[in-house]
């Protein structure tokens, strides 16, 4: 299959979760939903059932979720709610509901309260403390929870054998994603901002040995491509999610390629293997234990600024000019935490701009004048 033809497929994946869900049904498949972030997929799949990333939308209004909101959680966060309440996402057998923030915190037992009896809603509460020993046993026992409840929406017991198939699955995905994002920066021509998107989006959405080997597929043709002679500028973005079409088209209209990324929804997302162990479910605690550098995971050490460092030493080794930070509007970790990446950008004499995001933005004239603004800054370095 050809680059284009692989590449629309992942574009239509990416756009159409609604279809894929009901594709699903039909199979006489049970799904999952997964909210944000760092939740053990792993146990969905190794239950038989398919994982599906719940990460709001870019295209619904927020209506029905607001008899249960607040008006200053993200939109992430109620537009998730929403896809539950109007029908789109109806059909899922359950879904989880990690507590990683202040707002999903709540949030979960709004999930609860809305859904008690249409699907499961299954409580995840990650520690914060994750690298000590009681950390490791406190989060053990929450997966342990969670694959209770799996079992009682499978009707089967999981098993040690079948979460080991798992990982693997789900490791093989991430060393194929970590390799297309290498391959994205080498032929950015060819891979531009939507598409890369499109590409990473679809993974949220389909049953990951499809996505893997389709992935696989595309990364082999991309390997025979000569590498790209970029004559544009090259940006890392970072935060929550940025998966807007519309949003992500002002890079291309301006010649930004996207060299690398520091967002949840993408890269963040595979940095992590699990590693092997005997007992699957301590090697899912040691992945979680094992993840670094993200604004909404307790870091002992923060008077170093490691996170800023991290993040401008990303944006160093990939060749990028500069960094776009998505910040989610109403998102209090992202913007307390600005300054300090702000004065480590600056330090490493690296030039950025902020732009405040959420998904019901329709009206992308500020940010496109940012965006122009910023590649006219970059193609004078």
């Amino acid at each position: 299959m050809s680059i284009n033809a692989l590449l629309d497929e992942f574009k239509v994946k990416a756009a159409t979760p609604k279809q894929q869900l009901q594709e699903y049904k039909a199979q006489g498949k049970k799904v999952i939903g997964v909210l944000p972030y760092f939740a053990p997929d792993e146990l969905v799949y190794a239950a038989g059932m398919v994982p599906m990333g719940i990460w709001g939308s870019n295209n619904k209004t927020i209506s029905r979720a607001k008899e249960y909101c607040a008006t200053f959680y993200c939109t992430i966060a109620q537009l998730a709610l929403e896809m539950l309440l109007d029908g789109t996402m109806d059909q899922l057998d359950g879904i989880i509901t990690p507590t990683i923030c202040d707002t999903l915190r709540p949030m979960s037992q709004n999930y609860r309260v809305a859904m008690h009896d249409k699907m499961a809603v299954i409580f995840l509460a990650h520690p914060q403390n994750r690298f000590e020993p009681f950390g490791l046993e406190f989060c053990v026992d929450q997966y342990n929870h969670v694959k209770s409840e799996l079992e009682k929406v499978a009707g089967h017991e999981i098993t040690n054998d079948a979460i080991q198939d798992a990982i693997k699955v789900f490791n093989e995905s991430r060393a194929v994603r970590r390799e297309f994002v290498k391959l994205a920066n080498d032929h950015c021509d060819v891979i531009t901002p939507t598409k890369r998107s499109a590409v990473l989006k679809a993974y949220w959405f389909m049953e990951k040995p499809a996505y893997t080997a389709k992935l696989k597929e595309l990364n082999e043709e991309l390997k025979k491509l000569p590498v790209c002679d970029w004559k544009g500028t090259k940006v890392v973005t970072s935060g929550i999610i940025c998966d807007n079409p519309n949003l992500l088209a002002a890079f291309e209209e301006n010649n930004i390629a996207i060299a690398a990324d520091d967002v949840a929804h993408e890269s963040r997302a595979f940095r992590v293997d699990v590693p092997f162990n005997p007992d699957p479910m301590m090697a899912l605690a040691e992945q979680f234990a094992a993840q670094d550098y993200d604004v909404l995971l307790y870091d002992p050490e923060s008077s170093k600024n490691r996170r800023g460092e991290f993040v401008a030493n990303m944006v160093k080794e990939s060749g990028a000019q500069g960094l776009v930070l998505f910040m989610q509007q109403f998102c209090d970790p992202e913007e307390m935490e600005y300054p300090y990446l702000k004065k480590a950008l600056d330090d490493a004499g690296i030039p950025h701009i902020k732009l405040g995001i959420d998904q019901q933005m329709r009206d992308f004239g500020q940010a496109r004048t940012a965006i122009q603004a910023f590649a006219d800054v970059l193609s004078m370095q």
